[in-house]
Formats: C-alpha cells, sequence, structure tokens
C-alpha cells in the first residue's frame, strides 16, 4: 500500500476526563479547534498520551468517533488499537475504519510478550486486516510495552506479511536505528519520529514527520524550530529544542500527563486529570507548577 506520508507535527491527543476519570468527550471539539488552530498537521488518538490503555474498549470507541467527526477530514486522524487482547485490538481496528479514521495503529501486547519478529509480525498483521482497506502504522515504543525486539529487521520481515503496512510509529533515542528504519525497502516505509525531546535530531536524519504529547502545548515552538532547521539556522533550530527540553525538564518533575493536562487547561482546554494508574497533581504540585511555568514563556498560557 503506497505510504500516506504524513507530515509536520501531529499530536498524540490527550482524552479529556471528568475528575472522576468519566470521559468528557464534549471537550474533544474545542481540543480539535485549538491543535488546529496551533498549526498541528494530524491527530493519534488513544495512544500513550490519550490513555488508550485504560481506558475500556467502548470508551476508546467513542472517543475515536467524536476526534474523527470533531476534525471532519481536515487533517488525518490516527488511531491506536492496540491491546493485549488481538481480538479486541481487531474490533478497534474495524470500528476505526467504520468510523472514518485515516490510519489505523498498534502497540504490540505488552503482558504476553511476542519474543520473536514473526511472532509479532503475525500478530500485527492479524490487527491490520481488520481494517485492510486503511494504512497501518506500528507503534514501536519498547519503555512501555518491553519489547526487544530488532525493529530494522522486524520492518523487513513484516512488510512482506502486512499487505497494509505503511510505516511506522518510533518513539525511542536510538537515531541510528531510526535511520535504519528509513532504509528498509528503499525508503518505500514512512517511518515517523515520536520522541519530542530530540526532533532536531530526528530532521537531520530524515524525518519529515513527528507525533508528539508536547505538541499539545508548544507547537508553534516545534514549528520554529522545523522552520529554522529548513532555512539552515542551525543555531536557532538548537536553540528552538533546547527550549522545548527545558519544558520537558520542568514538567517531568511532576506526574508528565497530569502536568500536561494542567497547561492545557491554563491554554484554555480543560481536559482534567489522569485515571488511575496514574495520578493528578496534588494541590502542593499544582502551586509549584504554576510557579515554574513563568520560568518557560514559550509555553503559551
Amino acid at each position: 500500500m503506497p505510504s500516506p506520508a504524513l507530515t509536520g507535527l501531529i499530536a498524540a491527543t490527550y482524552t479529556p476526563m471528568d475528575a472522576q476519570g468519566g470521559l468528557r468527550l464534549e471537550q474533544i471539539d474545542s481540543m480539535v479547534e485549538y491543535l488546529l488552530g496551533q498549526g498541528i498537521t494530524g491527530l493519534y488518538v488513544c495512544g500513550s498520551t490519550g490513555e488508550g490503555m485504560s481506558l475500556t474498549t467502548e470508551e476508546r470507541k467513542h472517543v475515536a468517533q467524536r476526534y474523527i467527526q470533531a476534525t471532519a477530514g481536515r487533517v488525518p486522524v490516527i488511531v491506536q488499537v492496540g491491546h493485549n487482547s488481538i481480538d479486541e485490538a481487531r474490533d478497534l481496528a474495524a470500528h476505526a475504519a467504520a468510523a472514518g479514521a485515516d490510519i489505523v495503529s498498534a502497540t504490540c501486547p505488552s503482558y504476553f510478550k511476542g519474543t520473536a519478529a514473526v511472532t509479532l509480525a503475525e500478530s500485527m498483521a492479524h490487527i491490520a486486516a481488520a481494517a485492510s482497506e486503511l494504512p497501518f502504522y506500528y507503534y514501536h515504543i519498547p519503555a512501555l510495552t518491553g519489547s526487544t525486539i530488532d525493529i530494522v529487521e522486524w520492518l523487513d520481515l513484516a512488510r512482506h506479511q502486512i499487505p497494509n503496512l505503511a510505516g511506522l510509529k518510533y518513539t525511542d533515542t536510538k537515531l541510528f536505528e531510526f535511520q535504519a528504519c528509513q532504509a528498509v525497502a528503499d525508503g518505500q516505509l514512512d517511518i515517523v519520529f515520536g520522541c519530542d525531546e530530540m526532533l532536531l535530531g530526528a530532521l537531520a536524519t530524515g524525518a519529515t514527520a513527528a507525533i508528539g504529547s508536547t505538541y499539545n502545548i508548544m507547537a508553534p515552538l516545534y514549528r520554529q524550530l522545523i522552520d529554522c532547521f529548513q532555512q539552515g539556522d542551525l543555531p536557532g533550530a538548537r536553540a528552538a529544542q533546547l527550549q522545548s527540553i527545558q519544558a520537558i525538564r520542568l514538567l517531568g518533575r511532576y506526574p508528565f500527563h497530569s502536568a500536561m493536562k494542567a497547561v492545557l487547561r491554563r491554554q484554555g482546554i480543560d481536559c482534567g486529570s489522569c485515571r488511575l494508574p496514574q495520578r493528578g497533581l496534588t494541590a502542593a504540585e499544582q502551586q509549584s507548577l504554576e510557579q515554574d511555568l513563568k520560568t518557560v514563556p514559550f509555553v503559551e498560557c
């Protein structure tokens, strides 16, 4: 299947919740308008950022459908359907296709881990086949899945077993491996970078699209980084990347995704907090974060 050639900044979207962890689907509409207004070029729904693994299958369907409806075809919507149950993942993939998603993506199971490339390829082939008319992107995030498979070798194997394999969401820090992935099949697969702190390095190794959490709150800064890189202004690009690193380090002092949702709330998008097993911010942490954010003016609040 020809690659859809994703470009630009794709936001790994948050799932709006209330104080009890229930879904607030109505907030998705304003979230989409905000992100598109910031120059976001795609939405990655129900991934790690969106707490997809903490939602029930029915909840994931509701979230995906609302994002698809709110986006109304203006940018690609990628729905992450990975699950420890292959059958549940297939159900989610079929639903995403029927609901109008542009792309389906999936992590590998993370409890019973596939330890062989052929087993992982077979698992992903079953999932991708449930939405065979859509491009499929494997979501490689070994820090969360515990997958130890050589992803370059896996890609070379899987492209022969998954007819609709279009690419990979690469969320790791090995730029040499990211570059090697891009060379598989003579560059015919779309390898999208997923580590916000290393976007500049990824651009230098050929990335044309990136998916990340902090694009929700700092898209203008990352757009500046990309513009500087494309114009050959490497000092400017490095300065923008350093600002993003400093902001991410600051947010990392707190429960990360709850802190990100707090920043979004300051920006006018109330996504609530996070669902267990992630925790929300304490009152003291909220107050401390408010003070810390004053030191990063490039995070627009």
